[in-house]
């Protein structure tokens, strides 16, 4: 079973829909296209076109077998559903392609992706505002932004994400690899979620928190509010960095993160003879076991 949207089509599935199944042929070498790069160059025609297919407002989707290739900008989005099953895709754009994340999960909960291999020119997989339950596993994302919880709270939006697990991934060349970020002027929290058995390949950030997220050319204003981020595990990661500062926690300076815990995480420098350090301000947790680099503000 298949589909094909027709040139410059939204595929959406959408409204209350229930217990819908989009599954390819594993015999078959079966994809879905937009021309991505076409959208790009000319905005004002296409503009109604973001994601590549839109699942909204349903529940027991199971999505499978499938590659998707050149979407203007999100390939797939999950919005206010539930109890989706995605597993074996397939999704690729440019490195250099804008705002093209693999998978976007917003308001959504008890969703799962399994067994995909993504790359893309922003996140592979970001989890947004009013998600809980996703359980990422088993993953190849590279080129891309990594894996990001967020951005979350632009405006001051009151933020509730929890219960995000990210486990066995393999970063590949990408400019984050394990990422939770935040805007300032935000409330509400983001908890219990863990990045665990990652393996970083020459990633610019692998570990980060980022409470200072702005994606404007200009610095953005300072905020004295921020997302409550706490209970938040890096277990069992290793790899390399390509840049000097491997872990990277910038918390917020008013509500800072608390409860970060380190254990087993050994991370590299890319370059022969050159070293890797850590960051932190207003972060509080602990390590254990082998932690490199060293993470200062931690206890051990």
């Amino acid at each position: 079973m298949g589909f094909r949207p027709g040139p410059y089509s939204l595929v959406f599935l959408g409204y209350t829909q229930k217990k819908y199944i989009i599954y390819g042929d594993v015999s078959q070498s079966f994809s879905v296209t937009l021309v991505g790069a076409l959208w790009h160059n000319t905005l004002i025609i296409f503009s109604s076109i973001s994601q590549m297919l839109n699942i909204f407002r349903c529940s027991d989707v199971f999505l499978g077998n499938l590659n998707f290739m050149d979407s203007p900008q999100f390939h797939i989005k999950i919005e206010m559903s539930e109890r989706v099953h995605v597993d074996n895709l397939h999704i690729k754009s440019p490195e250099t392609s804008p705002n093209t994340d693999g998978i976007h999960i917003e308001e959504s909960h008890h969703v799962y992706v399994h067994s995909s291999v993504i790359g893309t020119g922003d996140d592979c997989i970001s989890i947004g505002d009013r998600s809980w339950d996703v359980n990422i596993s088993t993953i190849v994302c590279g080129p891309g932004h990594g894996i990001s919880i967020g951005s979350l709270g632009k405006g001051g939006a009151d933020v509730s994400v929890e219960r995000i697990m990210v486990k066995h991934v393999r970063f590949v060349g990408t400019t984050n690899g394990a990422r939770i970020k935040t805007w300032q002027g935000a409330t509400g929290h983001a908890s219990h979620i863990t990045f665990e058995h990652l393996d970083f390949i020459d990633v610019e950030n692998p570990i980060i928190i980022d409470q200072y997220y702005c994606d404007q050319d200009k610095a953005c204003q300072n905020v004295t509010a921020g997302v409550k981020i706490s209970d938040v595990i890096y277990k069992a990661a290793r790899g390399t960095s390509s840049t000097a500062t491997a872990i990277d926690l910038q918390c917020d300076e008013t509500v800072g993160c608390t409860n970060i815990i380190v254990d087993d995480v050994k991370i590299t420098a890319a370059g022969q003879g050159e070293n890797t350090a850590a960051y932190c301000s207003n972060a509080h947790g602990k390590s254990y076991g082998i932690v490199q680099p060293q993470v200062p503000c931690l206890s051990t």
